[in-house]
């Protein structure tokens, strides 16, 4: 299988050194996450308006192994190099870390963005990571999503197909 090469992939013992770079430049940095397993036109939008609120658009990828976690046996459709690579060539993305956990809790206190946004599904005080940003000066905003656009109903389609 060929090498998916992508230069927007930074590992997470680098993020701390790549973040402080950022912030010495006087440059802000918006962070999201997520598991990215089905990219639709949805996701396309919610990362576009979250780069629209800062200089740098990182995103936390949930690894092969906390997608299976989240979403049950049969998930991801795609593994992690396939997404942060499909996710590495929007315009908007400028950098991608995988992460282990089920929450970017540990990746959120290491790079410490000035916004972290989540999509319309929570609300800032049902984040788990809320405290930790809020803790570190950080903001969270919530987004709401692209009305009918779902991983769950793009994947309940191809099932009755």
């Amino acid at each position: 299988m060929t090498q998916l090469q992508n230069p927007k992939l930074i590992s997470s013992n680098k993020s701390l050194d790549q973040a402080n770079s950022i912030r010495s430049n006087n440059k802000s940095i918006v962070f999201t996450n997520g598991c990215f397993d089905v990219l639709h036109a949805g996701h396309a939008y919610y990362l576009a308006a979250a780069k629209a609120h800062g200089d740098y658009l990182w995103i936390g990828l949930n690894s092969d192994s906390s997608v299976s976690t989240l979403k049950g046996s049969s998930r991801p459709i795609h593994d992690q190099e396939a997404r942060a690579f499909l996710l590495s060539n929007l315009e908007c993305v400028d950098y991608i870390t995988i992460f282990d956990e089920e929450t970017p809790i540990s990746l959120l206190s290491q790079i410490q963005p000035n916004i972290h946004i989540k999509g319309g599904d929570y609300t800032k005080e049902e984040l788990p990571e809320y405290p930790v940003v809020k803790e570190y000066g950080g903001e969270v905003i919530i987004k709401p999503f692209l009305p009918g656009y779902s991983t769950t109903a793009i994947l309940a389609k191809l099932q009755s197909s």
